[in-house]
């Protein structure tokens, strides 16, 4: 007889309607039958905060006004009502000061990226998160797609040979014109933090080549553009870097590429070869050997050709399209993982508190770059 394990009772900050990300959570939460939403401060309208709740069936007494009342009541219910994962779905600078309280409330939390507005607060949240013997995870939802996985693995088992280049690229154009940023606190440095394109989409190119190369950028040289007249931060990355291994790349970010979608591309080279993947065709990785024909590896649990770390992510046979919402599935399916065997830190399989360090590591020295005559700035860690 099979035994199955109860959902896992999850609550959303932020995310309400109208908001493209918390609506991705939810969907992508229970894909897998792993989560049951059960309360939640969606956003400040409450006539919106309402009407999302009522959209996921919470009862009243479940939807409340502000974050701090949710941390502070729902800490008062009963062990096996109370919620055990907090979804964060905020604008940035609400990221630390809510996980913090969740942590120091024994609630396990999952925080949209960036994971702060600066370093030093990001810092002492992983010193929080330490002495509260709960799990903390930044949502990079690329790094849940099967390919990157198979990406890295192909890389980790020396099919490349020692790596010499990484080049990723994430063109945007939703903000290539001359009207400033429709979700107003993107283009406030007090709630957004001071990196504009930086740290909303460059964090995620960072994260996916550091992830797949599985190697660490120690110095870099930035910089960044704003093209659209009035705008504060900037629109616009061009980021050279090396790595601790000694392995060149470049980064290219950008929101004003007029007439891109999502283009995040990533391409990685070492002496036998090199791996291409776009996250437009997430199901499709190109593997171009030295001297042979390029090959084409497809997602599908029938393709055996792929290695376990892949397979693991998958859910469908080849043809059958895996997306966006299966790669954040991903993430939640592991974090249930994590909380059921009752891990502590950073859930396997899912970017924690060291992913969120070096993010806001690469973003303020990218930032201090482009402030800096020096021509070369390593990536600061002790801030």
């Amino acid at each position: 007889m099979t035994v199955y394990s109860r959902p896992i009772r999850a609550g959303m900050i932020g995310g309400g309607q109208g908001a493209f990300i918390g609506q991705v959570h939810r969907m992508a939460a229970r894909l897998d039958g792993d989560f049951d939403w059960v309360c939640g401060v969606f956003s400040r309208d409450q006539e919106n905060n309402h009407a999302t709740g009522r959209g996921l069936n919470l009862s009243d007494d479940r939807l409340y006004d502000d974050w701090e009342t949710l941390i502070a009541r729902e800490g008062r219910l009963p062990a096996d009502r109370r919620v055990q994962l907090l979804v964060i779905a905020t604008p940035n600078h609400l990221h630390v000061p809510v996980a913090r309280a969740a942590l120091m409330a024994g609630i396990h939390v999952f925080s949209e990226k960036p994971a702060g507005v600066n370093f030093a607060e990001v810092k002492e949240l992983g010193k929080a998160l330490e002495s509260s013997e709960r799990l903390y995870g930044l949502a990079h939802t690329y790094i849940g797609y099967p390919l990157v996985w198979q990406a890295r693995e192909m890389v980790e088992r020396g099919e490349l040979g020692q790596l010499r280049k990484i080049h990723v690229e994430y063109p945007q154009g939703w903000l290539g014109h001359t009207v400033d940023d429709p979700e107003a606190w993107r283009a406030d440095p007090a709630r957004s933090g001071a990196g504009g394109c930086l740290g909303d989409i460059g964090t995620h190119a960072f994260n996916l080549a550091e992830f797949v190369s599985g190697q660490h950028v120690n110095t870099l040289c930035a910089s960044l553009g704003i093209h659209a007249a009035g705008r504060t931060l900037d629109d616009d990355v061009d980021i050279l870097f090396r790595t601790a291994e000694g392995t060149s790349g470049s980064l290219i970010a950008s929101q004003i590429c007029s007439g891109e979608e999502n283009g995040l591309k990533l391409r990685v080279y070492g002496e036998l070869g090199g791996l291409e993947w776009h996250q437009m065709e997430p199901n499709t990785l190109i593997h171009r050997p030295q001297n042979a024909p390029a090959r084409l590896l497809r997602a599908g649990i029938d393709n055996l050709a792929l290695f376990p770390a892949a397979h693991q992510r998958l859910r469908l046979p080849g043809g059958h399209p895996e997306g966006y919402l299966e790669a954040l599935g991903n993430l939640y399916r592991y974090f249930a993982t994590a909380i059921r065997k009752e891990e502590m830190g950073a859930p396997s399989g899912v970017p924690g508190i060291d992913s969120a360090l070096r993010g806001m590591a690469f973003v303020e020295t990218a930032l201090a770059s482009q402030n800096s005559t020096e021509k070369w700035i390593p990536l600061n860690l002790d801030s």
